[in-house]
């Protein structure tokens, strides 16, 4: 199949904002309204993201409105995969930048607005979410202007143009009351705004990969921006980068049609497409005929900032619910994983074979690779993760970030106590009618365990947002827990009778008729200290009747386990273990004699 209209413009469009400020519900309508996608289709087709409403994976789509061909790169808000977005906006040529009309500019919106001002982009920005009943336009366009001049905007830059929108309902407006009905204004303002993609298809060939992707039959595949030149299938095509240079054949080449992706012989100058066939293929490599091409700039990686084990699960139920428990088979896992995902580290060969290193930009980031391994049947334990130290200029420094927190008036004071505890120092304070917004910097150790608790202290009213800002001097040592673990002494299924007794000390993490093995940690202890019980026990029969003996047990419900609620809370003695079915946490060493022992050395 020849592709499509060669003469047709194309623009290049990134579409970048806080988590939950709208992004893949706008791009949604758009390719819904140009006819590229059919109703009910949406961008995040990957079951853990449209289970958790956020956006995980950058994805690539593409729609024709008036002869002119919008390539669209819907892009990751949570700061864990930020990566993602850098590398993004260098192959594309202007950003549309999200804004909710309520919350405003929030932390993720600094950082990649941030990368795209200085990439030289000038942004669109749409206000989102409009029709919510605290919308606030005016203020929110003053908070943007602010914050493109703080980020050392270009007197272009500054004269961004804005959209008003409703994503959820595909409405695009200059202003509120102008009538409309779908999003055919801001397709034209895309027109108008959006430079056509630039190159020269009489020149050499240059492209360069900003993204990879795995397939089974084809092996691993790049997402390429073709600056110069045309990509043909069968070609003979060099990978090369500052370290060396690999060789390589296009098999496959594959175009951008709504969601889908099609067969196509070539691909011109200012496109994006998949590549096959190149089995080094690396994002910032730059694919050309030749050696004599000049290099394009290289496209670095955010460095890991936390690190924590992955291990053979030795628990007395391993291998009952997973199909793939050994050592081989998770090293196996990693490697296709480190295929694709180029912000994850891992060290292998090390306790034996049996332990890996993993090492990723945070708790969500590493819980989803959890999430994802377990649901295709694999059975792991991990260690409590910690935070990547570096010694710059002698000193012992490690990762901090910045905290954002949108809350109640009234939940101000816990919230800024328990943060003070962890590190965390006030840098700004803003206050909006019965809403407080403040702005922290502590170190990324203390916040481990603390997005839990966030919840607890403000009811659910409260917004926390972080992102890392680098390397600072050691903190200091921070309490993280001020509970304890309650251990179970002995193996077998949990009984209300044990449970009802246990649930005054504490809080459980199992229901009766639970199996439980010794040295699971089956709740916390309230205060503080660690507590082996016998969940088992069950109630003494006797013929002696007792006043008040056949009182009906009440239990209450369980805080139960999640990858990520194990990983904040998990103490540095403990192995959170991840099946098909279950979460449990444990103690690295089982028996009570064993802890001891280890206590002694």
């Amino acid at each position: 199949m020849a592709y499509p209209k060669h003469s047709m413009d194309i623009r290049n469009i990134a579409i970048i904002a806080h988590v939950d400020h709208g992004k893949t519900t706008l791009t949604d309508a758009m390719l819904r309204q140009t006819g590229a996608v059919e109703e009910g289709v949406t961008m995040d087709s990957n079951t853990l993201e449209q289970e958790r409403g956020i956006t995980i994976y950058s994805k690539n789509a593409s729609c024709v409105y008036k002869d002119t061909r919008i390539n669209i790169v819907d892009t990751p808000g949570h700061a864990d995969f930020g990566s993602e977005v850098e590398r993004v906006l260098r192959s594309i040529d202007c950003v549309l930048l999200v804004v909710d009309a309520q919350e405003g500019p929030m932390p993720q919106t600094r950082f990649v607005l941030k990368k795209s001002l200085e990439l030289g982009h000038r942004p669109v920005v749409v206000i989102n979410k409009i029709d919510k009943p605290a919308a606030d336009i005016d203020r929110t366009h003053n908070q943007v202007f602010d914050l493109f001049a703080e980020l050392g905007a270009t007197n272009e830059q500054l004269d961004f143009p804005t959209m008003l929108a409703i994503g959820r309902d595909g409405v695009a407006k200059e202003k509120v009351e102008d009538d409309s009905k779908d999003l055919t204004p801001l397709l034209e303002l895309i027109l108008q705004h959006v430079p056509v993609a630039s190159g020269n298809d009489e020149k050499p060939l240059r492209a360069q990969p900003f993204n990879l992707a795995y397939d089974n039959y084809l092996g691993r595949l790049g997402i390429v921006r073709v600056y110069d030149g045309v990509l043909r299938m069968g070609e003979s095509v060099i990978a090369r980068n500052t370290e060396g240079s690999w060789q390589g054949k296009v098999t496959k080449l594959f175009s951008f049609h709504g969601l889908s992706r099609t067969e196509v012989d070539e691909v011109r100058s200012g496109d994006i497409a998949i590549v096959a066939g190149i089995p080094d293929i690396f994002i910032g490599q730059t694919l050309s005929h030749d050696d004599s091409v000049e290099l394009l700039p290289a496209i670095s990686v955010d460095e890991p900032t936390i690190e924590l084990s992955f291990l053979v699960n030795d628990s007395p139920f391993a291998g009952r619910e997973g199909k793939y428990v050994t050592s081989r088979q998770i090293r196996e896992r990693l490697e296709k994983e480190l295929e694709v995902n180029v912000g994850l580290r891992v060290v292998f060969d090390q306790g034996g074979g049996e332990r890996f290193t993993v090492r990723g930009r945070g708790e969500l980031y590493v819980a989803i690779l959890l999430e994802q391994m377990r649901r295709e049947g694999y059975e792991v334990q991990v260690s409590q993760p910690r935070v990547i130290e570096k010694e710059i200029d002698g000193k012992r420094c490690e990762p901090f970030e910045e905290i954002s927190v949108d809350i109640p008036e009234s939940h101000q004071g816990v919230v800024i106590e328990k943060l003070g505890a962890r590190g965390a120092r006030v840098t700004s304070m803003e206050q909006h009618e019965d809403r407080v917004h403040i702005t922290l910097e502590g170190p990324t150790r203390g916040l481990f365990g603390y997005r839990n608790q966030f919840v607890m202290d403000t009811k659910g009213e409260g917004i926390l947002s972080t992102r890392v800002v680098g390397f600072q001097p050691y903190a200091g040592e921070i309490a993280h827990r001020d509970v304890g673990s309650m251990i179970s002494q002995v193996t077998g299924k949990a009984l209300g009778f044990a449970l009802d007794n246990l649930q005054t000390r504490g809080t459980l993490y199992i229901d009766a008729n639970t199996e439980v093995y010794e040295g699971q940690v089956i709740g916390d202890t309230s205060k503080g200290d660690e507590m082996t019980v016998n969940p088992t026990k069950g109630k003494q029969l006797t013929n002696m009747r007792s006043k008040g003996a056949d009182d009906a047990i009440k239990l209450i419900p369980p805080k139960y386990l999640t990858i990520e609620g194990g990983l904040e809370i998990m103490a540095e003695d403990e192995y959170l273990e991840v099946t098909p079915n279950s979460v449990r946490l444990r103690k690295q060493q089982l028996t009570e004699n064993e802890r001891t022992k280890a206590r002694r050395k």
